[in-house]
């Protein structure tokens, strides 16, 4: 049965593709947003303009519309969550509740940045979280962020019985993040040889088409089997970081002509990173979520070559200036390394 759905923030990436999933599904959907990014080939929807933190200031719209469902898709801490929640909880007509969060809420994530090791994988949705000084991890590091706490987030929302939504590292079409840029930038640039690091890191990764489709699924759910409780989405078989640079060049049709080459961790460039030694890998199992809300991810090598399709047909500007010379370092590093005899 269609559900009115009021989405808050959905025109970029994962809220977009919620947007489609559920207009796509016969829902009846409201966007509410800032009005920053209007792209031309959103769906067909009424939106509504307001920040977050004022919210107030369109009660009368989200009134008359009676959602029946919400899915906040842009909390980041306590103050914004507060400021959405206070108009939530004058809307009876809104019964079923669902907010994205993040596997940053896990303890490994904090072990993963600390350089220690705390937790046993894979993650579900009963693993240890972040506390103590694991806390607001990007507090005092990234501008705007020092409210950031998807645990804060999470607590609110579980309080009023509305379903949580842990996502992976998102990738896809739009992804403003652009997951696969490490080796797409070298694919159009040519590049035949690319430096990469031990590449041992298993990050859980996840197709946004698939996220929206749990999104979808949990919002349509029982209340009973969903209401207060937490949900991974995620991939089912996760590649290193090494094996995932190999797909994401057979996705992209290089692999034949692209040779990805071991060099010193300490010599990787800062872009590539990602691909040296880890010690707390970052696996979350999705297993809660097949079996409550009938979910399955597609076949993650269709799904990465869409993601990879789009992003080679949608460069970034910035790519046009694009240099190697880091890259020419490490990989003569790597050549010096090799030469040299063995003891």
């Amino acid at each position: 049965m269609p559900l009115r759905v009021l989405v808050l923030g959905g025109t970029r990436f994962i809220g977009r593709a919620i947007v489609d999933e559920l207009v796509d599904a016969g829902h009846d959907v409201r966007i509410v947003h800032r009005g920053n990014w209007e792209p031309p080939d959103l769906p067909d929807v009424p939106h509504l303009h307001a920040d977050r933190n004022d919210l107030g200031a369109v009660r009368g719209d989200v009134e008359a519309f009676a959602p029946e469902a919400i899915v906040d898709c842009a909390a980041i801490g306590a103050p914004d969550t507060d400021n959405v929640l206070g108009v939530v909880d004058t809307l009876r007509s809104a019964t079923r509740l669902a907010v994205l969060s993040s596997m940053d809420t896990y303890r490994a994530y904090g072990a993963l940045h600390a350089g220690t090791v705390t937790d046993a994988l894979p993650l579900d949705e009963t693993s240890p979280v972040r506390t103590g000084d694991q806390r607001y991890p990007y507090r005092g590091q990234i501008p705007g962020m020092d409210d950031y706490e998807k645990l804060d987030v999470e607590e609110r929302w579980l309080g009023r019985g509305g379903t949580v939504l842990r996502l992976p590292m998102t990738y896809g079409e739009r992804d403003y993040q652009r997951r696969e840029e490490f080796i797409l930038r070298r694919v159009r640039a040519g590049r035949e040889r690319i430096p990469i690091g031990a590449g041992n890191a298993l990050f859980t990764h996840g197709y946004v088409g698939d996220v929206a489709r749990g999104v979808r699924l949990a919002l349509e759910a029982d209340r009973t089997d969903v209401g207060g409780e937490i949900f991974n989405l995620g991939e089912t078989r996760t590649p290193t970081t090494a094996l995932r640079a190999r797909w994401i060049l057979e996705a992209a049709d290089a692999a034949d002509r692209i040779e990805l080459v071991r060099v010193p961790d300490e010599t990787l460039p800062p872009d590539l990173g990602m691909t040296s030694a880890i010690d707390q890998h970052l696996l979350v199992d999705s297993g809660k979520a097949r079996r409550v809300l009938g979910w399955a991810p597609d076949d993650a090598m269709e799904t990465l070559r869409r993601s990879v399709r789009w992003h080679l047909d949608n460069p970034p500007q910035e790519d046009e200036a694009a240099t190697f010379d880091d890259d020419d370092r490490a990989l003569e590093a790597a050549k010096a390394e090799s030469a040299e005899p063995s003891a």
